[in-house]
């Protein structure tokens, strides 16, 4: 039987070990995406230690890390409940070994990506709003950022870039599920349990599928996000589009490719490492 009361403990230690892992490749990301000072990734690293030190690499890393047992609890929780409810009809025949389809693994993936939503987008603001400032002359911290957010913006600016961030997430997180499902079954031999290796590599694998399709639009996020901040002002997704084409080409949209692939194979391998672990110990299955 599930030992609920600890699920949350154990979202928690999921998600600061991947946002341990890869925060600071992502900053690096959300600067090339939304600043355009910057010739590459080398020079964007080498220019950010420069000004900031090792400090400027883990800026807006606590509010994540202060709400990541909340947003895994709702996406890792949607999906499995998303994914009951749809194989419901078939539970008898699941547990003589048939498993959920991959149209069902893909429709609950996309429940769990729109439920985050609503609370990712404030978090994911703030987030890259400090990722984005250089000097801390705007920003002292997330509370204050919130508060400055709110005073200026209003409640609606906590969800700036919300759209697409929904656009991003619901049908990514889809893809998301899907590959680490197929992976993590083909590594494993019929009527044993997924071993490190194959939870890795499938977790891996997962990670990097799902940012190669959720690059172009989190580009066009990360510049919806920073256009309340003192960046170049958009009125909507296809207005940023429009004008990121334009002004730079399509080549705009996989700004950050390499680097949402790089980071997503080690986060995405040890967050589902870590989540198949702990539940092995918070919710052993019944014999």
């Amino acid at each position: 039987m599930c030992r609920k009361k600890h699920f949350l403990a154990c979202y928690c230690i999921v998600g600061a070990v991947g946002l341990a892992v890869g925060h600071p490749l992502d900053t690096v990301k959300v600067r090339l995406q939304a600043q355009s000072v910057y010739k590459g990734i080398l020079h964007c690293v080498t220019s950010t230690y420069a000004r900031e030190g090792l400090h400027g690499f883990f800026k807006g890393m606590a509010f994540p890390v202060l709400t990541t047992g909340i947003l895994n609890s709702i996406v890792f929780g949607s999906y499995s409940n998303a994914l009951d409810y749809l194989t419901q009809s078939q539970r008898s025949n699941r547990s003589q070994g048939k498993p959920a389809s991959a149209a069902q693994i893909f429709s609950a993936g996309c429940f769990s990506g729109l439920m985050q939503v609503f609370v990712l987008a404030p978090i994911d603001l703030v987030k890259v709003r400090l990722q984005g400032q250089t000097t801390a002359d705007r920003y002292r911290g997330p509370v204050h950022c919130l508060s400055l957010i709110l005073k200026g913006e209003g409640l609606r600016g906590l969800y700036r870039g919300g759209l697409a961030l929904a656009l991003r997430d619901v049908p990514c997180y889809g893809l998301y599920f899907l590959p680490y499902e197929v992976t993590r079954k083909a590594l494993t031999e019929s009527g044993t349990q997924s071993g490190t290796f194959a939870i890795l590599m499938a977790g891996g694998i997962a990670g990097v599928v799902t940012w190669a399709f959720a690059t172009p639009m989190d580009v066009v996020k990360a510049r919806l996000q920073m256009s309340g901040a003192g960046g170049r002002e958009y009125t909507g997704v296809l207005h940023c589009v429009r004008v990121s084409v334009r002004e730079e080409g399509l080549r705009v949209f996989f700004k950050g490719l390499l680097l949402n692939s790089l980071r997503a194979f080690p986060v995405n391998a040890v967050t589902f490492l870590s989540y198949e672990s702990l539940m092995k110990i918070f919710c052993p299955p019944v014999r």
